[in-house]
């Protein structure tokens, strides 16, 4: 008989000891962490806030920041605007009757069809996140206004960058 595999035994219930359970998360490509909440519930949050969960207060107002800003010419949720988006998945989770309408806009530069199609992209990436967050897809409308509702009229970069944004209506 060989003593061989008993030298083993050790050495794995050492490791299994040593082992950290971990709370159920998940990162994306777009750095946004997922946390499974007591009961099931998904939250989406900015990586450095994912172990901490959201907390659900109900009778809470609908957030005051309604607008998510972008950079040119791209459609991802940037990492200073993931608070606001937080604040609005924690009042939908909140108040699951409420339904939101997401609308998509653009700066003045480029195309009328190419502004039509980013408005959408950014209006789909701040849905993408909210459903990350638990929301579900059915309680959300997106709609593109491209350069067609501007914020403010002047052709400079600080108009520019109010124009870039997703407004959240509920």
């Amino acid at each position: 008989m060989s003593l061989k595999p008993y030298l083993f035994l050790p050495l794995l219930l050492a490791l299994f000891a040593c082992s950290k359970q971990q709370k159920p998360s998940t990162e994306t490509p777009g750095g946004i962490a997922t946390t499974i909440q007591p009961g099931g519930q998904t939250v989406g949050l900015g990586s450095e806030q994912a172990a901490e969960g959201v907390a659900i207060q109900p009778g809470m107002s609908a957030p005051l920041q309604n607008r998510v800003y972008f950079d040119f010419d791209l459609s991802h949720v940037r990492p200073d605007q993931r608070d606001a988006l937080n604040a609005h998945a924690r009042y939908l989770l909140a108040h699951p009757q409420a339904r939101i309408r997401l609308e998509g806009h653009a700066d003045e530069r480029g195309s009328r069809e190419y502004n039509l199609a980013l408005g959408d992209r950014r209006a789909q990436a701040v849905q993408r996140y909210l459903m990350i967050s638990g929301i579900d897809k059915t309680r959300m409308d997106t709609l593109s206004y491209g350069e067609e509702k501007p914020l403010a009229s002047e052709h400079e970069e600080a108009s520019w960058q109010r124009n870039r944004r997703v407004e959240i209506v509920y």
